[in-house]
């Protein structure tokens, strides 16, 4: 099964329609599958007083407060809609996280397929009840959660009044960016293996080695914040690919994607022709006259392994020599 590779936006848009229009075309370019934003009502999701985290002060303007930043960084619905019609125009899915239910409604209202969860609401028991009312998959980010958080939100999103629907657990780690220190891509198979869920992982790290990773050891989804300059002032923009990083990332994923193969150890039909040199067959060390009896002095074991494996070796000690062989001539049983 093919990796879903959703190119986050996020709020990279830095508050401007037009550009998210064109890092609508950029995600579609460089392979993406999904192009993903951000809606929020700020006074929805913060209060005045909230401070910003350490990463978004770095990146951002310093006087401005965390409400501040939020209401210069939020999209209108009307301008979602013409971004989802953007994304329709350049065949990529549409996604958008919503960090409220209204915001949750009127994404859901464009047509999404799915829905995703951010880290920071993995605790937001209101918002996930409200996933429950649209049947949509899920996708759950887990930075800043224990196993046993995530649990409790799984069975939130899983339960029988949520109906049956597929919920993908990603691994995160929420910094901006992230160390590959504190990766810890192995968590990712741990939640897989004790939640019997599908696994995915959105990276915040400098680069594109981590998603790749994360692919070779299972990852059905991979999220990367993708961004026109990593330098532009803003708090995502550091720990996003601009576009021909991200299409290195996605070239990489679909050779690893074809690398893994199906898992069945049998020789490949390319290795053949090498397979018939570098083997070796039991071969005549000496002439050897018909009917003689085989002692490990008349053998040898030489290339190419095109008469009997060396493997019956036992087998051939003791036995009658069927016709005579010259020296280097393949042993017939």
């Amino acid at each position: 099964m093919s990796t879903l590779v959703i190119a986050e936006v996020g709020v990279n848009h830095d508050g401007d329609f037009a550009k998210a229009l064109e890092l609508v075309a950029a995600a579609s370019e460089v392979g993406a599958d999904v192009c993903k934003f951000q809606m929020f009502e700020a006074s929805e999701l913060s209060t005045k007083a909230a401070p910003k985290a350490p990463y978004q002060l770095r990146k951002t303007r310093p006087e401005e407060s965390q409400f501040q930043m939020l209401s210069r960084l939020s999209l209108g619905l009307d301008e979602f809609l013409a971004i989802k019609d953007e994304c329709d125009e350049h065949h990529i899915e549409f996604l958008c996280t919503a960090f409220d239910p209204t915001s949750l409604r009127e994404m859901a209202g464009l047509g999404m397929r799915r829905i995703k969860i951010p880290s920071g609401e993995i605790t937001n028991l209101p918002l996930l009840r409200a996933t429950q009312e649209y049947r949509l998959p899920i996708l759950l980010s887990t930075g800043m959660s224990s196993l046993s958080e995530v649990g409790d939100a799984l069975k939130v999103l899983s339960s029988p009044v949520a109906g049956s629907r597929e919920v993908t657990i990603l691994h995160c780690t929420s910094q901006y960016p992230a160390p590959v220190s504190s990766v810890n891509l192995k968590a990712m198979v741990t939640m897989r293996n004790d939640l019997q869920v599908p696994v995915g992982y959105s990276d915040h790290t400098m680069g594109w080695d981590m998603p790749v990773a994360a692919v070779a050891l299972g990852a059905s989804v991979i999220e990367k914040h993708i961004t026109l300059d990593s330098a532009a002032t803003g708090p995502d923009h550091a720990a996003s690919l601009e576009p021909d990083q991200f299409a290195e990332m996605v070239r990489a994923i679909r050779m690893t994607e074809t690398s893994l193969g199906d898992g069945t150890k049998v020789p490949h039909p390319a290795e053949e022709d090498v397979k018939r040199i570098a083997r070796r067959s039991v071969v005549a060390r000496r002439p050897i006259h018909a009917g003689h009896i085989l002692t490990a002095d008349d053998l040898a074991v030489k290339r190419p392994g095109e008469g009997v494996s060396p493997m019956l070796w036992d087998s051939i000690l003791g036995s009658r020599a069927i016709r005579s062989f010259e020296r280097d001539e393949a042993i017939e049983l």
